[in-house]
């Protein structure tokens, strides 16, 4: 039998916590024989959404907790007073190896700061960015920092790009993964301060392929594996994208609706919309490690139900499995030792 990943799970973290977060442990245990999983919250909350699933008990444990830290608490103060919540409570099982990772779909901020100050970063690893795959018409792309690190320096983002790497070469199967600095032209003397000054060091750098600056208006074409970014730019590429697609649906539905050759039109090309707009969703690739910290953490989106739940915990397994904790620590160490 293969050795027991242990997953924590924040089961009061998101919109549609715990019913979705239960449901996407128990689909979770299904689809994978070797998680275990930990669910923290609400005894009676959690017990009560168990109670209407099929699930295997000696696989799905509740660790009860007392608080809730809410979205909008200052994150500092949450992770100092809120001892009893299910984001402390989760980051502490990961830092005593009591498991393997911690996924929430809580409190970014909260994560943030619990991941640094209670997991703690590896040696060597100057910031933690947070990694989401990000859908493009020849795959997905892997975005750093989408929302960790504001304000970074230039030695932080060469970090992100050699994380990044690691992340495509061996969750993704990518042998030597391209990468770029987002920028807003081609050309190299291009960008703020800090694009910069970081170009010649990614230039330099023999440890990635990079292969320069990417433009806003090709990352849906997926120009690079790799994009490199802080953290004010990753979260505004993140979310334009995300409101684009959302509003892009909402006009082409209403422009169906709108007439009757509109409708007939529709239920012909639903079942071929649905299928192509399915193949450039991310929700089945997991949600955005925190990467560089001594165990693993990964931040789901706040929406997040149960087919994303169950994702992240299978990122989980396949980000153990790859050993990538101690291949991004081994990786940073050995530059930050030369």
């Amino acid at each position: 039998m293969s050795e027991m990943i242990n997953i924590a799970l924040d089961g009061m973290g998101g919109d549609y916590a715990p019913a979705e977060m239960v449901k996407g442990a128990v689909r979770a245990t299904k689809e994978l024989n070797n998680v275990h999983i930990c669910i923290l919250g609400d005894e009676e909350k959690i017990k009560a959404e168990l109670a209407n699933l099929s699930y295997d008990s000696e696989r799905i444990e509740i660790v009860p907790t007392t608080e809730v830290i809410e979205m909008a608490e200052p994150p500092v103060n949450a992770i100092r007073s809120k001892k009893d919540s299910s984001i402390v409570r989760g980051m502490y099982l990961v830092r005593e190896g009591k498991c393997d990772a911690f996924v929430s779909g809580g409190s970014t901020g909260a994560i943030l700061v619990g991941g640094q100050v209670i997991v703690g970063r590896s040696k060597g690893v100057e910031r933690p960015p947070l990694a989401p795959l990000f859908p493009t018409s020849k795959g997905f792309s892997l975005l750093v920092d989408c929302g960790a690190n504001v304000d970074s320096k230039p030695s932080q983002l060469v970090q992100f790009a050699k994380m990044g790497t690691i992340y495509m070469r061996e969750l993704m199967g990518i042998e030597n993964p391209t990468v770029g600095i987002v920028n807003i032209g081609a050309e190299e003397e291009k960008g703020n301060t800090l694009v910069k000054e970081t170009f010649p060091l990614l230039k330099e750098c023999k440890d990635i392929n990079f292969v320069g600056s990417v433009e806003a208006r090709d990352i849906p074409e997926g120009p690079v594996d790799v994009m490199v970014c802080d953290a004010f730019v990753g979260n505004v590429i993140l979310k334009l994208y995300e409101g684009t697609a959302s509003t892009l649906m909402k006009i082409i539905k209403k422009s169906m609706l709108s007439s009757l050759r509109g409708k007939i039109g529709g239920a012909l090309v639903k079942p071929i919309l649905k299928k192509s707009i399915a193949s450039y969703s991310a929700a089945d690739q997991g949600g955005a490690p925190l990467l560089g910290l001594k165990g693993l953490v990964v931040k789901m989106h706040g929406n997040s139900k149960e087919v994303e739940c169950a994702a992240a915990i299978r990122q989980c397994v396949k980000f153990y499995e790859a050993d990538m904790i101690n291949k991004i620590a081994s990786s940073i160490g050995k530059a930050d030792s030369e």
